[in-house]
């Protein structure tokens, strides 16, 4: 591969866990120069062996870097480190943050407009696809900011997936809520139509094959089902907490818009239910195992 590193912006990637860390490796593998930073050890012994560089503190990563990436769990921690004065120092007037991670529209608004008073542009480009699709370049890429900024950010999102402008800043982190919280009602709706098919007699592998060529077909029959839930692996990599905020955010942004959502507020309540029931580490996917589990003498949830 020829090296480009000289005619590339130098990147500090901030937050190296599940999705973050083939992410930068494969921004390190197309000739990105890239210093990376995570609290975990094995995260950034994970991109030293990728080829990237490692630093100790997030402030560390950022300084002289030309583009700041986060993929960390929530806004909360995304404003903890953009608001850390050694972050802030390192990125300097003229700087750029790129925040992939799934987090607030409202705290997006707010960091742009601080960061705006400071010289340095945020730019929200969260994403979907999964860890497979962080390891193959195939993630889907919402982004939120100036048109400028990203078509000026495109060849690095190339790297990663297939990247398209939803809006200012703050439309990506929007749409990338309400995509999670659609994804997450329809796997558990799949997950009861699967259980009862079952119980009729219905091989669970035929029903999910049948209707991936019929009008019920969805990103969990998909993909979910055949590769998580009907192996019983339940390893897809993104957690049920980190879809519960998801969820939470999403139907917050539609009350805060005076939008009424019933369906998906239910469907909020029984996954905060699993949450409540699951271990904390559980993959997302685990819901249809809940559902599994319990169809039969769980009580209603209303409201």
């Amino acid at each position: 591969m020829t090296d480009h590193s000289e005619a590339l912006p130098a990147v500090a990637f901030v937050g190296l866990g599940n999705m973050g860390g083939p992410m930068s490796a494969r921004l390190v593998r197309a000739g990105y120069p890239v210093t990376g930073y995570d609290p975990v050890p094995g995260a950034r012994a994970a991109l030293a062996g990728a080829g990237g560089r490692t630093a100790e503190t997030a402030a560390e990563a950022a300084r002289n870097a030309d583009v700041v990436v986060l993929m960390l769990p929530s806004s909360e921690v995304v404003e903890a480190v953009l608001g850390d004065p050694a972050v802030l120092a390192a990125l300097g007037e003229g700087g750029t943050v790129v925040d992939m991670s799934s987090s607030d529209p409202m705290s997006t608004r707010r960091l742009a407009a601080s960061l705006e008073a400071r010289g340095v542009t945020l730019v929200d480009a969260p994403v979907s696809g999964g860890v497979k699709g962080a390891e193959n370049g195939r993630l889907t890429i919402m982004a939120g900011g100036a048109e400028d900024e990203v078509k000026r950010l495109s060849p690095l999102f190339a790297t990663l997936g297939t990247a398209r402008r939803a809006g200012e800043v703050g439309a990506g982190h929007a749409l990338k809520a309400i995509n999670n919280l659609l994804s997450a009602t329809h796997l558990l709706a799949t997950a009861e139509g699967v259980l009862a098919g079952e119980r009729f007699g219905l091989d669970p592998a035929v029903m999910v094959e049948l209707i991936n060529s019929s009008s019920g077909r969805s990103g969990s029959t998909d993909n979910k089902f055949p590769n998580f839930v009907l192996p019983g692996t339940y390893d897809s990599g993104f957690g049920m907490k980190l879809m519960v905020k998801d969820m939470r955010i999403a139907v917050g942004l539609a009350r805060a818009l005076g939008v009424a959502g019933p369906l998906t507020d239910h469907a909020v309540a029984l996954w905060e239910q699993a949450l409540a029931t699951l271990p904390d580490t559980a993959d997302h996917t685990e819901i249809a195992r809940w559902a599994f589990a319990g169809a039969a003498d769980r009580e209603p949830v209303t409201g």
